[in-house]
């Protein structure tokens, strides 16, 4: 099993990266699986290359493969204008259409203000949807003052739990279920009758039972 991650960041080190690399060892706590980061400013020229000629240079052309070949995909990038970076969109633009179809996507975002924090839902799950991949329910987006910050922590480690979930049924397995057994439920659920009426009721449960007869006196009185 293995995980591309795909991480936008023009700078040198980027928070980006950082957003990025955090993903991956959320997922990576929870599944045994490879790991490959592509770094696309290192592949600026040959992916504008590609765009103008329609033939990818050698290093891009893995990149490609690497992407389709992903059993999951962590992608992230800053945020421009308001939306995705434009080296991130061209290297999405060269995907086969098909190369996503089905593939579980971890979005990821970062930016320098807490007003973009809608990005990973207006411009990257329309994005990956579009090419038919499947978006997982938690995308992270980090704002500047949001670094070192638990929240951000958590909502890491709750998207790397759903992407190992969804890649390994192990994973699934290990993480504690919260969804009560047939003889709980039972047990939990109040006797109706056939037509859906609760029959009884545990005084227990805050609940109190007035015999009809008795509401119907207290009305005439």
């Amino acid at each position: 099993m293995r995980i591309v991650v795909v991480s936008a960041g023009l700078s040198s080190p980027s928070s980006t990266r950082l957003l990025a690399d955090r993903l991956a060892a959320a997922t990576l706590g929870r599944l045994d699986a490879g790991l490959e980061v592509i770094e696309l400013r290192e592949l600026a020229t040959e992916i504008a290359q590609h765009l103008v000629t329609g033939f990818p240079p050698a290093r891009l052309a893995a990149a490609l493969d690497a992407v389709a070949a992903a059993d999951g995909l962590i992608a992230v990038t800053p945020v421009f204008a308001g939306s995705y970076s434009g080296l991130f969109k061209s290297f999405f633009d060269l995907i086969d259409k098909d190369s996503l179809t089905g593939k579980p996507v971890l979005l990821g975002a970062t930016g320098g203000t807490a007003r973009h924090s809608l990005v990973t839902e207006h411009a990257m799950r329309p994005l990956f949807s579009y090419l038919r991949a499947l978006v997982l329910p938690t995308a992270v987006y980090a704002a500047s003052e949001d670094w070192g910050d638990e929240g951000l922590a958590q909502r890491i480690a709750r998207a790397g739990a759903e992407l190992a979930r969804f890649l390994a049924p192990a994973a699934r397995d290990s993480a504690p279920d919260t969804t009560p057994d047939v003889d709980t439920a039972a047990a939990i659920a109040p006797p109706r009758s056939s037509t859906g009426a609760i029959t009884s009721v545990d005084p227990a449960d805050g609940f109190q039972v007035v015999p009809f007869e008795q509401r119907l006196a207290a009305l005439r009185v």
